[in-house]
């Protein structure tokens, strides 16, 4: 059994990345940490670039962007892994899913309209 729950890393002044985060903690054991609130231990193990997208932090790994996003949908909703290990198989999966992460990660704002939750980190 792991030591803590996975840890999803997210921007805490994103309106949508902040309703992301709240999705997979409401879904899932899962802690959510905003960029601001990273610990040092925390921030060492991410990429040196880790602003640019989201994180699934577990004991043993980091998962970066849109694998990020698949690690947690398969952590907090258990029967998709038959549907990404499906995916996995098909060549050029993963170029596809970071090109669709980056697709929808570029256009935040816009996503925000719809789905979002107020960020911690401007609350203080």
């Amino acid at each position: 059994m792991p030591d803590h729950p996975p840890r999803v890393v997210y921007d805490d002044v994103c309106g949508f990345c902040t309703w992301c985060a709240a999705f997979a903690a409401r879904h899932g054991d899962v802690e959510v940490v905003g960029f601001s609130d990273l610990t040092a231990d925390q921030l060492a193990r991410l990429p040196d670039d880790y602003e640019d997208c989201a994180h699934f932090l577990t004991d043993d790994a980091v998962y970066s962007c849109g694998e990020s996003v698949e690690r947690a949908l398969k952590y907090d909703f258990p029967a998709l892994r038959y549907v990404f290990g499906a995916l996995r198989a098909i060549p050029g999966y993963e170029t596809a899913r970071e090109k669709l992460y980056r697709w929808g990660a570029d256009r935040r704002d816009w996503w925000g309209k719809f789905l979002r939750e107020s960020p911690p980190a401007l609350e203080q």
